[in-house]
């Protein structure tokens, strides 16, 4: 099998630079471009490695040292908790990129000698496809931290159910100005002589809430309130898996 070196080495430099450009990007690490550049080029030391008479370990050992020096030359070491969070991302994205790239390969059946081509793979397509993704994984973090496990005690019966903080969400109870979650549930029931009617306004409509004061509402396990209400949406909520939201008013004891 022909090894063209020169390929080999600018496709592992442009490898490299994204690599740590994503690190950079991620954990908003405050660097410069000639930095990075200079920790790009340290990563050659792992193609030359590939040439030499090496075991398997050594190589192991080679590309492990010239990664470190990559990320101390690129975000400097400060402490160890920043120099550790720099290496799992930097190797994180690794694997990401990697994977990104052969199956980019394989669908096009490129050459490993095609220069060219390569290039505009590991250049244009990969770093938009990782992108993507890194964009998804952050949009899915917010809202998963902002779901909540809840279980709402109410007329001696327990129901349970996820539910979604919506900061924007300002219901309360004009009268006692207590906070009020929002059910969708055909199976909770109401008794309408219990109930507490409460006005609201939004931008489509507005009317009277059907709502009751629960006996309580453990949230996550570990949190219990006991002064709020629960009112019953009639329409279905538009966030995936969500039959509760949460009003921006418990968003301090969360």
């Amino acid at each position: 099998m022909k090894v063209y070196i020169d390929v080999v080495f600018t496709l592992n430099f442009f490898f490299d630079l994204l690599l740590l450009l994503g690190v950079k990007k991620i954990l908003k690490r405050k660097t410069s471009t000639i930095r990075l550049i200079l920790g790009s080029i340290i990563g050659e030391l792992s193609c030359i490695a590939l040439f030499l008479p090496l075991s398997t370990i050594s190589l192991i050992l080679v590309k492990l040292l010239a990664s470190t020096l990559m990320v101390m030359t690129s975000f400097r070491y400060l402490d160890f908790s920043y120099f550790k969070k720099n290496m799992i991302y930097f190797y994180l994205l690794s694997i990401i990129l990697g994977g990104i790239i052969y199956c980019l390969k394989l669908s096009l059946k490129t050459s490993s000698t095609d220069l060219l081509t390569n290039l505009i793979i590991l250049v244009l397509i990969a770093p938009y496809l990782l992108y993507k993704y890194l964009k998804e994984q952050r949009v899915f973090k917010t809202n998963y931290d902002l779901r909540h496990e809840i279980e709402i005690y109410l007329n001696k019966k327990k129901y349970h159910y996820t539910a979604y903080l919506d900061t924007g969400n300002k219901l309360e109870d004009p009268y006692k100005k207590r906070p009020i979650i929002l059910v969708y549930d055909k199976n909770l029931n109401f008794t309408y002589e219990n109930s507490i009617l409460v006005p609201y306004k939004t931008l489509e409509n507005e009317g009277l809430l059907k709502c009751q004061k629960v006996d309580k509402v453990i949230i996550d396990q570990k949190i219990e309130l006991t002064n709020i209400l629960v009112g019953k949406s009639q329409k279905k909520f538009n966030i995936e898996g969500i039959q509760v939201i949460l009003p921006n008013m418990i968003k301090e004891e969360l």
